[in-house]
């Protein structure tokens, strides 16, 4: 597979992450300038669109971010094979967490990561859904509970490609799965770092 295919597959797969869900959601819901990078959380993600605009645009925009994702993962797949999809699937997170058409103020990644999961490794989609709840109700603290995910994550991709293990409709484990876990789980850590250190008092 050429390195330009594969350049390709991550172009898109950045593409599809930069859709602006949250923003879309906020335009529909409000009909006016409210803003979720200055209102609530100012994330504009999910969890933020719950409590600014509702549960249901919240749901609305946790299904559009897990969307992009999984989109990406089967576009990257598409274009250059299996290692497209995990470039794709990468620059997917990259994409949510800094789209260039906003200034490089993206959400979190969380839901947008978890869609890719389900693409190009969902022998661990299950586990990784696991961790993350039980990380939340032991901590309650996001950031805590997506360290312990990280980890997780980390770690299983590592053990699927040693050891070869089926990856169910996924691409084949190669070096390419735990550095597409350890790449997309540095990036939503960094986020939540960049976060805190900018939270409004």
């Amino acid at each position: 597979m050429s390195l330009q295919r594969v350049a390709l597959a991550g172009a898109a797969g950045y593409l599809l992450g930069t859709i602006p869900s949250a923003d879309l959601a906020t335009r529909l819901a409000s009909r006016s300038d409210v803003d979720l990078r200055v209102t609530g959380s100012g994330n504009p993600g999910a969890a933020n669109a719950a409590k600014v605009l509702g549960n249901r645009w919240g749901a609305a925009v946790l299904v559009a971010d897990l969307a992009k994702g999984v989109a990406a993962g089967f576009a990257g797949r598409a274009v250059a094979g299996d290692l497209g999809a995990y470039a794709a699937a990468t620059a997917a997170v990259a994409g949510h967490i800094a789209p260039v058409w906003n200034g490089f103020r993206g959400g979190k990644g969380i839901a947008t990561s978890a869609g890719t999961c389900l693409a190009v490794f969902p022998a661990y989609f299950g586990f990784d859904l696991a961790v993350a709840a039980i990380g939340a109700a032991g901590s309650r603290n996001a950031e805590r509970a997506t360290q312990l995910s990280a980890v997780g994550f980390t770690t299983a991709a590592t053990v699927w490609w040693l050891a070869d293990l089926p990856n169910r409709w996924g691409p084949r484990p190669s070096a390419a799965l735990p550095a597409f876990a350890a790449a997309t789980s540095a990036m939503i850590l960094a986020k939540f770092a960049t976060a805190r250190r900018t939270a409004r008092p």
